[in-house]
Order: C-alpha cells, then structure tokens, then sequence
C-alpha cells in the first residue's frame, strides 16, 4: 500500500511536522507499506519530495536565504519555485498514493480542512474524521462541550479583539482576577501545542496586555525604539519575527494603514520609512493569521497528565495510561519541544483508582465528542481536599498528537506492547476501518482493508528469523541499540528483540515496554520491580487491539 506521508503546512506547528514526517518515513513497515513523502508548503501547495528533503535541519533550512534571512515559502519571491519536489494538485493524489497519512498539526490542518479535502478527493487518511477534528481545534466550543459530558466546572472568559480595543482594559483585567483569580491562563483558541498561550502570575497590567497581545499574534512597536536601533538590531528583530512558535511569523500586515509585509527586507525597509515621514508613534504589527477571540481560564493546581486513546474495531474507545508531566512551570510549546525542563512517567504518581478515573474520563469524553481513531486528551488531576477526592479536569483533545521517536503517544502506546511501527500500522489501519463509517467510497475502502488485514496475517504466519540486537550497560549503547532495533523492525525482513548484557554472565531480553526508557538505570529498575497495575491492567484490555499487530 502506497502511503502519502504529509508534512509541513501553513501552521505555526510546521517545523514539529516536519519531525514527524522523519518519524513516518523511518518507521512505516516497509514489508506492507511504501512510504511517498508530500510536502505542503506554506502556502497549501503539495509536492512529492525525495528522503533526503527531510535531512535538511528544519523547512527554513531547506530553503533559500532572502538577502541573509532565514524565511519560510511564503516570504520568497514565487517561493514556490524553490521548492526540490514535483508538484501535484489533489486531484491527481490517487496516481502517487493509496492513502494519506497526516503528520501535520494546527489550523488547516487539524481543523478539518485537509480532512475535508481528502475526503472530496475519495482519499482516505489517518487520524480524526471532519467532525472531530473541527471541535478539537476549538478550545471555546471545547470547554462548553467536555463542561456537559463530564460535568466538569472550570472558570472561563472569552472576549473578541474588537472588544478588547475598545474596553477599559485595566477594568477588565481587574474583572478577571475576580472571576478567576491569580494567576490567569490566556489562550488563542485554535493553535496547537500550546501555541499562543501564556500565564499571568502576576497583578500587573502591562504583564497582561502583552499576554493578550502574544495571543492574538499581534505586537506593538514604538517608532522611537526602532528609530534607536542600529542595523545589526533591526536584522535581529526582522529574524525573531519570522519564528512562528513565539511571535507573529510572516506575512503581517501594519493595522493602521492595512500594509502587507511579506518578509523581513520588506519590515525593515517599512519601519524605516515610517520611521522618517510618519507622525504616528507606535504601529501595530499582526500576522494575516492572527485570532480574533481569546479565552481565558483559572489556573488549576493539581498534576498535569496528557493520556492517549485509541479504538477497537467496533468504534470502543480505550484509554491507554496516562503520562504525568511535572518539574515544569507551564507545558508550552518551549517546554515541549525545545528543552529538557519538563519530566515524565507513566502511570500519573496517584492512587489506581484516580489513574482509572482519568482514563474513564478521556475515553467519555473522545467518544462524546465524536473524536475516531486516536487522540490526545491533556488535563489535571487536582488534590484531595476537606477529605474530598480531586477532579479530573480535562481539555485541549489533540487530534494529531505529535509524532516526533518520543511522543507521548508513542510512549503510552510501548506500554501496551506496540513498538513505533506497530502503532503506526495500527493508525493506518483503524483509520481506514473509520473512513468507512462515513458511508463514503464504502465497497473500495473494505476492499483495502480486508488486504491489508490478509498481508498482516501473512506477516504474523511468516517464519521470519529472530534477530538478537545486544547492548552492555552504558546509556550510549541502550540508545544506539534501540535505534538499531528500529530500524530492524520498520525494514520487516527479522523479528528483533533487544538483549541487555548486563554482565557476562547475565542478560534480560527487553519487553517493548521498556523502549522509551531514558536511561540504562531506569531501564534495570523496569527490569527489576514489579509493573504498576495499572498498565497490566491496560495491557489486558487492549490486547484484543494489539494481537492484530504484534
């Protein structure tokens, strides 16, 4: 089966994508799959790519300078002629693939809408179907939604740009500490990976009126702070600006005068003329993408966990265990994906009957939302009180969680007994079984299915020969050795396992649980103890699911 592995896209989350299109193209089983990369440049545009595309460090990297500046497509003149690939228009998919597997996140491509494109096209896809991928990129309609499945209470407030321009804003900052106290989340309501979020700790209204600048992607510059720069520092401030995580990106507009800035030789030769002709002190920069509404939440103390679920053949939603994050302030998007703050372990470090809760409430809350496939769901899970037990508070469903070698889902997926490529041909494969349930392209889509479900038979019936992968007790040879096992398991050819050589005289073939083990001592205290019940328990309920695969 042809897969079309898609990465990029217009989102701010592109360079995470692009990480999970290496994750794809190394790990697809290349005894039932053939991997076909397609890129989708900044500005939707799709082109069949070779491998080597994906060694370059990051989209910008494999682009063209503009006059010494890193950019991404949309700042290059006909950026789309600087793309290494061929071309194609969706309705000439089906001569390159047989199925599209998304790797992509954020708005466009998330939110429903390539979904829905695929889908006019007649090509089936991986992940969440329109329906739920469209609530699960609205934080707003989020809350209200997992408010009545659950009857969960979290404090909230909305308000419109337009609204805030004109409020007496250091009122309605006082108004909100009342509704919800210190400190206040703020969030864009239709970003991903904690893109455009952040926290006021503080009773301070510059502090806040920058939070709510940052998520609408928007920024004030004063004339008089340009006009001090020198050129080294006006290049600077034009390159930060093109950082799609943390600032407004590119292409922005000037909002009092309605310009377009396409890049930053076109920022700063703007600012420069403003700067000498214009009246005006401070301008307002805003992306062309930027959020129109932003919600605010109370912040909840308690243990922040993020648990994915997954599906059986009859649409049952089960949750796999939960991932507890702590040893970080807030899990934004720096802390995700650009440094080492933030720990993890699975199970949450509670009480199983708050473990089994959590699990409950995110399966209630995928399958009420109409979410298929898989899923992320993130929330906390607050103290004990006055002798009553904690909450579960949930939110953000992630429709297409992150797919770099050590995401979440991935870890939670091991300790099921699914290695990367196994979970990668279960979400092929359950993704076609869901596509059928649309009612559309029915008789084609089971036709596939049933092949693929007959070539996995064959792979589980071949007498494939084993293939020892031995490593000693050093954390560079456990992560060189798990790379190897990767590979051999994604070339389909062996049936490896993993052998740590403790000793000479003493070894222990590793379980796939432990694959996402960091370290040699973490992976002889798994060794070691006894597992949590917890994810015994989750083995045995999914093991109807995995026996498919593994």
């Amino acid at each position: 089966m042809r897969i079309g592995i898609f990465f990029g896209g217009p989102s701010r989350e592109r360079d995470v994508s692009f990480s999970g299109g290496r994750t794809a193209l190394a790990n697809l089983n290349k005894a039932l799959f053939e991997p076909v990369l397609v890129f989708v440049s900044g500005l939707g545009d799709f082109y069949i790519v070779e491998p080597d595309f994906l060694e370059n460090e990051s989209i910008r990297a494999a682009l063209p300078e503009q006059e010494g500046f890193s950019v991404y497509d949309e700042s290059l003149p006909d950026g789309d002629e600087f793309i290494p690939g061929q071309p194609i228009g969706p309705e000439f998919f089906e001569a390159y693939f047989d199925l599209a597997f998304l790797a992509m996140h954020g708005p466009d491509c998330e939110d429903g809408a390539i979904q829905g494109l695929l889908e006019w096209h007649k090509m089936p896809y991986t992940g969440p179907g329109i329906m739920g991928s469209g609530l699960g990129i609205n934080k707003i309609l989020q809350n209200h939604l997992i408010a009545l499945v659950t009857g969960q209470q979290k404090k909230t407030a909305t308000i419109g740009r337009d609204a805030w321009l004109l409020a007496d804003q250091g009122a309605y900052f006082s108004s909100l500490i009342e509704h919800l106290g210190l400190p206040i989340v703020v969030k864009a309501p239709h970003q991903g990976s904690s893109i455009g979020v952040a926290i006021v700790r503080e009773n301070d209204l510059g502090t806040f009126q920058k939070a709510v600048n940052q998520c609408f992607f928007t920024a004030q510059l004063s004339l008089a702070e340009w006009e001090g720069m020198d050129d080294v520092a006006k290049r600077e401030y034009a390159q930060r600006m093109a950082n799609l995580s943390a600032t407004i990106g590119y292409p922005m507009v000037i909002e009092e005068t309605g310009e377009y800035i396409g890049g930053p030789v076109e920022l700063i030769q703007t600012l420069n003329d403003y700067a000498d002709s214009s009246e005006t002190e401070t301008l307002t920069l805003a992306s062309i993408n930027a959020e129109d509404e932003l919600l605010f939440e109370e912040f909840i103390n308690g243990q922040e966990f993020s648990c994915g679920v997954i599906q059986d053949d009859d649409g049952r939603a089960i949750a796999l265990p939960p991932t507890e994050i702590y040893n970080a302030t807030a899990f934004d998007y720096e802390t995700k994906y650009l440094s080492s703050e933030a720990k993890k372990r699975i199970p949450v470090a509670t009480s199983l009957e708050n473990n089994r809760a959590i699990q409950l409430a995110v399966e209630t809350v995928f399958s009420k939302l109409g979410i298929n496939v898989y899923s992320r769901i993130d929330g906390f899970l607050t103290p004990d009180r006055d002798g009553e037990p904690g909450r579960v508070l949930l939110h953000d469903p992630n429709t297409i969680p992150g797919m770099s070698p050590t995401s979440l889902i991935f870890k939670q997926m091991a300790e099921i007994g699914m290695n990367l490529s196994d979970s990668l041909t279960y979400l092929i494969r359950q993704s076609l079984r869901e596509r059928i349930r649309t009612g559309k392209d029915t008789f084609r889509l089971k036709q596939m299915l049933a092949d693929l479900d007959e070539r996995l038979a064959d792979r589980k019936a071949a007498d494939l020969p084993e293939q020892a992968i031995p490593f000693g007790p050093s954390d560079d040879e456990w992560t060189m050795a798990r790379a190897r096992y990767n590979d051999a398991v994604a070339l389909g050819e062996t049936r490896p396992q993993l052998v740590y050589a403790k000793s000479d005289t003493e070894t222990y073939n590793v379980p796939v649980y432990c694959l996402f083990k960091d370290s040699i001592a973490e992976l002889e205290q798994a060794l070691a103890g006894p597992r949590h019940p917890l994810l015994d328990e989750t083995t045995e309920r999914t093991r109807h699911i995995t026996g498919k695969y593994v």
